[in-house]
């Protein structure tokens, strides 16, 4: 997928010995700001929690409103971004979510985070364009760490790039869905957080639904504890049932 002019012959061959020897460097254009101060709890997949809301401030010289002119016009748009927290760490094989955790795949065969280049793209809904004090960006349905760099940002174009008969390897359909449920404290405690973050109740039910849990977790008395905005919530799981028992406020360090 290219947005590129296309090039004579004799100038694509005159360039092409330079491109094939260099290296490369990259500039962020912004930082994506999202609920989500860590990796666990985040959705394996963009879209899987539509109340996942992230916001780009570019920076400059990018931060100017005719390098999003046009944009509005996009319901949804591919983030190309940096796997920073992973950066340098790569492996051949990974062992996917979906197959278990016990089975290996090449890593050109998954979108683990530990690849040669840490690139990933991620697939988000396009919510609003604020050009009044430089360029901020909202999106919905976010599935990275908040502070990932972003670097490219192309409008998504659905008759080219959606393909419902494409093959979806062992990732074919979407996984099973966990029934989400509350003790009474957590329901007062989430009414009450709520005031700040609107969208925390639909959040907390999108994220665990999809059940964060390692592959290999079974144990039921287990507690865990996802991260979203400024607080904890400490849950466990049972079959295809989530409890969460309390949302607890994080205390910022001194």
């Amino acid at each position: 997928m290219t947005d590129a002019p296309a090039e004579s012959p004799a100038s694509s061959a005159a360039a092409s010995p330079a491109a094939a020897s260099a290296d490369f460097s990259f500039s962020p254009l912004g930082r994506l700001a999202t609920p989500f101060p860590d990796k666990f709890g985040i959705p394996r997949q963009p879209r899987l929690a539509p109340h996942a809301r992230g916001s780009l401030r570019l920076l400059p010289p990018y931060d100017r409103a005719e390098a999003v002119r046009g944009l509005e016009a996009f319901s949804h748009v591919w983030l190309t971004f940096v796997f920073h927290e992973t950066a340098g760490r790569w492996s051949p094989t990974v062992r996917p979510p979906r197959l278990g955790g016990d089975r290996r795949v090449g890593v050109f065969a998954s979108r683990s985070p530990f690849r040669p280049n840490p690139l990933g793209l991620s697939l988000v809904e396009l919510l609003a364009i604020d050009t009044r004090d430089g360029v901020v960006l909202s999106f919905g349905g976010v599935d990275l760490v908040d502070g990932t760099p972003i670097l490219d940002i192309k409008p998504y174009i659905p008759f080219v790039e959606s393909l419902p008969e494409a093959r979806g390897g062992f990732v074919d359909g979407p996984p099973p869905l966990l029934a989400v449920g509350f003790s009474a404290a957590a329901e007062a405690q989430l009414a009450r957080h709520a005031g700040r973050w609107p969208e925390l109740p639909a959040l907390v039910r999108e994220v665990l639904a999809q059940d964060p849990r390692p592959a290999y977790a079974e144990d039921a008395q287990r507690l865990y504890g996802v991260r979203l905005y400024g607080v904890d919530v400490r849950w466990r799981c049972s079959g295809q049932q989530a409890w969460v028992e309390e949302i607890v406020e994080v205390q910022a360090p001194a």
